[in-house]
């Protein structure tokens, strides 16, 4: 998942997708501790995407806080 990709997402949506990234997160590590996990590299892709989800919500949130302080 690219940057632009999380970035044209809502908020709604932002929390969907990182319910749905936590999700195959537990089940990659599930996998690999059952010796059943034959894409190793998506157990990284995984983390990165919660990182980049978080990050832009994380964004938002500030930027909202921010605009909330000026008008206050």
């Amino acid at each position: 998942m690219k940057i632009g990709e999380v970035r044209a997402k809502s908020r709604d949506e932002l929390q969907a997708t990182l319910l749905d990234l936590r999700k195959e997160q537990f089940n990659l590590r599930f996998q690999r501790a059952t010796g059943q996990l034959e894409a190793v590299s998506r157990i990284r892709q995984v983390r990165r995407d919660i990182a980049r989800v978080k990050t832009v919500m994380n964004e938002r949130r500030r930027a909202e806080a921010a605009a909330a302080d000026k008008r206050g």
